[in-house]
């Protein structure tokens, strides 16, 4: 019996209690979930402790006003947060996976940049290929190219095409050697500006890491069916670009694909 019938017919027997049987369990249940939020505290608190290392090289990336430094992305705030897209040069469109990463960010813009954050997109895609895509999916943030600069390669994210051919699909990602399926990887990035102008680059994560953005997963983690989601090696078969979903009826199936996304 494969996963998705396995869970089909855990929802069609899924047990069905008293109240008070269910807030017994439900108070169980609470107690577990303090211990993760506590546990999450804790863990944020080792991240923000973290040494920093100072980036000294100089990387120029091409934005719609023109040639912009790193310290220029900030915008006058202290903290940065990038999202490493999946979009290379020539590339047809971006990764489904990255899009619906990045269509959490509307949300989130405004509260980020009162609490001195400005969080932005980078892709190695030239500016003219990110603007299409980007004007497609009828997104508002801030896209920057990193095509001319060693950016991507240096923060883990994208990897030379001898070092791929050398390597038979095996890189160096998420802080390991591994085989990737692709030439461009997804991650997030932070960094922080001093009064001085000096860029420290404080923190990245990759894989599920990047599952920070996805605000979606937050809900479907609450629901019955949960994420839905069956495919052992791509966990995000379901994704689709936002304009490439087929309209939902109520009892629509998680449908196949591809998607770069996997790990832990």
């Amino acid at each position: 019996m494969n996963t998705a019938v396995a869970e089909t017919n855990s929802l069609k027997n899924h047990p069905v209690v008293s109240k008070d049987q269910w807030l017994a369990q439900r108070k169980a249940l609470l107690a577990r979930e303090k211990e993760l939020t506590h546990l999450r505290d804790e863990i944020a608190r080792e991240r923000r402790a973290l040494p920093w290392t100072r980036v000294a090289k100089h990387y120029t990336f091409d934005t719609a006003e023109g040639p912009r430094q790193l310290a220029d992305l900030f915008e006058g705030r202290r903290q940065l947060v990038v999202q490493h897209f999946m979009l290379g040069p020539e590339w047809e469109q971006g990764c489904p996976s990255c899009s619906y990463m990045a269509d959490h960010i509307a949300g989130m813009k405004v509260h980020l940049e009162h609490r001195d954050v400005t969080m932005l997109v980078v892709s190695r895609a030239p500016l003219a290929e990110i603007e299409r895509f980007r004007q497609r999916m009828g997104w508002q943030f801030k896209w920057v190219s990193a095509y001319d600069s060693d950016f991507n390669y240096d923060f883990g994210v994208s990897f030379k095409p001898q070092e791929w051919a050398e390597g038979k699909g095996e890189v160096y990602y998420n802080y390991s050697v591994r085989p990737f399926p692709a030439q461009e990887a997804p991650g997030v990035s932070v960094f922080y500006r001093d009064d001085a102008g000096e860029v420290f680059h404080t923190y990245s994560t990759y894989e599920r890491g990047v599952e920070v953005m996805m605000g979606t997963y937050n809900l479907l983690d609450l629901v019955p069916k949960g994420r839905d989601e069956h495919n052992p090696v791509y966990s995000m078969d379901w994704v689709r670009h936002h304009d490439r979903y087929e309209p939902a009826p109520a009892t629509a199936k998680a449908a196949s694909g591809s998607c770069c996304h996997g790990g832990d």
